[in-house]
């Protein structure tokens, strides 16, 4: 009897992850099939969804469609050949993105370490506030960011994206959390084998927060990969935006190439979501634990 209990709840659980997984997917699956779809055939099936008229009203004729009747890439010919401004600006998105995450993440690695070794009472201020700043949504800290970047005179420039995301709290909290939890009596053995503080935290440390940082770095990249508001408000000029903004922007007359473009901007996330899977995971399950 409790065995088939133990099977129907398993079973009931499959469905609801099933359930919930195909919700999850769904509009990825959409967007990436719509994307080989022609213009035409994009508003024959989803009607009054993207018509600029009326009062946004979804009409009958909307038809969620998975498979296109003819698989075209003209969407892609376009973004990617004719159109030279996403390529533009998918390299804005390269070029803001990639420098917030290796420095944020070696910034977060030197800053976790200091919490972890330092002892105090001032080290416990510090990082209550380090926590105080992470929780605050971005929006609150807009306007003070805005101002600063003003005042450094860095304002429609790269560094007024970069120079806040480089020093965001949210790395060093979660790295100091693992390294808290790195037994003590590693370090005290290095120390009696004569290493020094810098090598204690590149030969033990980092290596036994590999997974943590990987995660991290999965997070931030994906984090700052889809910003709108930052560059929205920082960045006033639109060649210099990422293509995040410019794909919240488009009109409802190219939604086949808006299709196109955002597949295209996935990969990068997807790629690097794949590849770091496993260390995501183990980030996540163990928590900084040291494998014996």
């Amino acid at each position: 009897m409790r065995k088939k209990k133990r099977m129907f709840s398993r079973g009931v659980m499959f469905v609801l992850c099933l359930v919930f997984a195909v919700l999850f997917l769904l509009p990825t699956v959409l967007t990436i099939t719509n994307s080989f779809m022609s213009e035409s055939e994009i508003k024959a099936n989803y009607g009054m969804i993207f018509s600029t008229t009326g009062g946004g009203f979804v009409s009958k004729h909307v038809n969620l469609k998975f498979i296109p009747d003819r698989v075209t890439l003209s969407q892609y010919i376009s973004g990617l050949i004719k159109s030279p401004n996403y390529l533009i600006k998918y390299w804005n998105s390269i070029l803001l993105v990639a420098p917030i995450v290796v420095f944020q993440v070696a910034i977060a690695s030197v800053a976790a370490y200091s919490f972890t070794r330092w002892r105090g009472k001032i080290r416990d201020g510090i990082f209550f506030f380090y926590v105080i700043l992470m929780l605050m949504p971005y929006q609150v800290t807009l306007v003070p960011n805005f101002l600063v970047s003003q005042w450094l005179g860095i304002i429609n420039t790269p560094w007024s994206i970069i120079l806040p995301g480089i020093f965001a709290p949210f790395s060093v909290f979660l790295l100091t959390k693992f390294m808290r939890r790195i037994p003590y009596s590693l370090i005290e053995a290095a120390k009696v084998d004569g290493a020094n503080e810098w090598q204690i935290f590149t030969r033990i440390c980092l290596p036994e927060c590999r997974s943590a940082l990987y995660s991290i770095a999965i997070l931030v990249f994906i984090d700052y990969w889809n910003m709108v508001e930052q560059p929205l408000i920082l960045l006033k000029d639109a060649d210099a935006q990422p293509l995040s903004v410019f794909l919240s922007n488009i009109n409802s007359g190219e939604i086949g190439l808006a299709f196109a473009m955002a597949t295209v901007y996935m990969i990068p996330s997807l790629l690097l979501f794949l590849h770091g899977e496993e260390y995501l995971v183990e980030g996540i399950a163990n928590q900084g634990s040291v494998k014996g």
